[in-house]
């Protein structure tokens, strides 16, 4: 079936259904229309606890021989069932059909059943490409579109193997998150890695391009982030997912912090500015940027509650490495004036002290950035309620209610006092024109800027 697609240029692509497989001209993708493949991947969430230390980092320390950093591990769907995704579950949630291990079928929750869009039409989804939020921003035009609808598609398809959508009957709000969200910021990526890379010689040794991406807790930035290594990834490009959480201090260092700060509760626990091994990031990120070739390896950790895991259960990273995506909810924040602080909290007066060295020791390594921006720091109460109802309705363990409330209040005042400068200004030292900001709505989808 040849579709001609309208738009800047006349284009035309070859959608042919064989056997239960869709080819887009090279490219042979599965069909989930009536069995989708289920995805055996190894997923370890990162979760929070009731209990101190409040939640489970995933921590990385380096050892004589190797330096540590973290791999985000590939997710099942089931963690995602658990994680307030409302674009994936749409509350029109039905389980299709998945193989167990011993080879019968069962439900497993990944397909909707209303509101659908059937995505084979390669006009329709033109048109809804070029309808998205980002586009314009990201200089995504028509014409770029219609010369690159393969890839759109490929991608499209690879994105819903990893999270487990039927492919060809998405609801709206998956269509939306694929299509108008995830896959524009890979493309942006993507041209950020050419832009790095056409600065190097041929010859040179090319180090990774770290990209940062600064957003609030329970926005969506880490499930952002796994899409994106995971297309990184199935492009043929090495990628490493590094965390702010993997250099909290260990349980030690946290109990000393706590000590030197009697009574102020944003430093009790682990998270604002101070509760870092900042020494270790360094040491981290400048290991990280050295693997420029085939045969170099590091160690990487991502467990352990409150302490560090030992470096023999530690998989490796192996370069070259292409690109570092590094997120974090306070990536970004710069120091303020004290008075300006104290007028928000007066706990936070230490917590902007601390936040000095920050610069030094994250932002600096940092290259591009993507800023995902909220229009109410309040969001955040509510998507981290979302996600611990959705884990105890999983049978998993989550925080009560009061819990939660607890464990938002000691971010919200750094949120207060630190974004509204973060958007108006962007991140320490970054260029304008490598920085991308994403607003989104209180359902996490991207929106158009004012």
């Amino acid at each position: 079936m040849a579709v001609a697609i309208s738009g800047s240029s006349l284009i035309s692509s070859t959608l042919q259904h064989y056997n239960n497989r869709i080819y887009i001209r090279d490219y042979p993708i599965p069909c989930h229309s009536s069995n989708p493949i289920c995805n055996s991947f190894n997923f370890k969430r990162r979760s929070f606890s009731p209990s101190s230390p409040k939640f489970n980092d995933h921590v990385v320390n380096p050892s004589s021989s190797y330096l540590s950093s973290k791999l985000s591990p590939i997710r099942t769907h089931s963690s995602f069932a658990a994680c307030g995704c409302s674009w994936i579950q749409d509350n029109s949630m039905v389980h299709d059909y998945a193989t167990t291990t011993n080879g019968t079928s069962k439900r497993c929750s990944a397909l909707p059943t209303t509101n659908t869009v059937d995505v084979s039409s390669v006009s329709d989804l033109f048109e809804f490409i070029c309808s998205g939020p980002l586009v314009n921003k990201i200089g995504i035009t028509p014409q770029r579109v219609g010369q690159s609808i393969d890839k759109w598609l490929l991608y499209g398809s690879q994105l819903c193997r990893l999270f487990q959508l039927n492919e060809l009957k998405l609801t709206i709000p998956q269509k939306a998150r694929l299509y108008h969200y995830y896959i524009p910021v890979f493309i942006w990526c993507e041209d950020q890695i050419a832009l790095h890379n056409s600065k190097f010689k041929d010859g040179d040794d090319v180090p990774p391009l770290v990209i940062g991406f600064s957003a609030p807790q329970g926005c969506g930035k880490t499930t952002l982030v796994f899409a994106l290594d995971y297309l990184f990834k199935t492009t043929k490009k090495k990628s490493a997912t590094i965390s702010v959480d993997d250099f909290y201090l260990t349980a030690e260092g946290q109990a000393e912090l706590r000590k030197k700060n009697p009574g102020n509760a944003l430093l009790e626990y682990r998270g604002n500015a101070g509760s870092h091994d900042l020494k270790l990031s360094v040491e981290t990120l400048e290991a990280l940027s050295k693997l420029t070739k085939e045969g170099l390896k590091m160690k990487s950790a991502y467990s352990g509650r409150g302490d560090r895991a030992d470096s023999s259960t530690w998989p490796e990273v192996e370069g070259p490495l292409s690109v570092i995506l590094f997120e974090g909810w306070m990536l970004g924040f710069k120091p303020l004036p004290a008075d300006v602080v104290k007028a928000v909290d007066p706990q936070l007066e230490v917590v902007n002290k601390n936040l000095e060295a920050y610069y030094d020791a994250w932002d600096k390594y940092i290259d591009a950035w993507v800023v995902i921006k909220i229009q109410d720091p309040s969001y955040v109460y509510r998507w981290r309620l979302q996600a611990e109802i959705a884990m105890r309705q999983d049978g998993q363990a989550g925080m009560s209610d009061e819990e939660v409330n607890d464990f938002v209040s000691r971010y919200l005042p750094a949120y207060k006092a630190y974004l509204p400068t973060l958007y108006a200004e962007g991140p320490s030292g970054s260029d304008p024109d490598r920085v991308l900001a994403i607003d989104i709505d209180e359902e996490r989808n991207p929106i158009l800027a004012n």
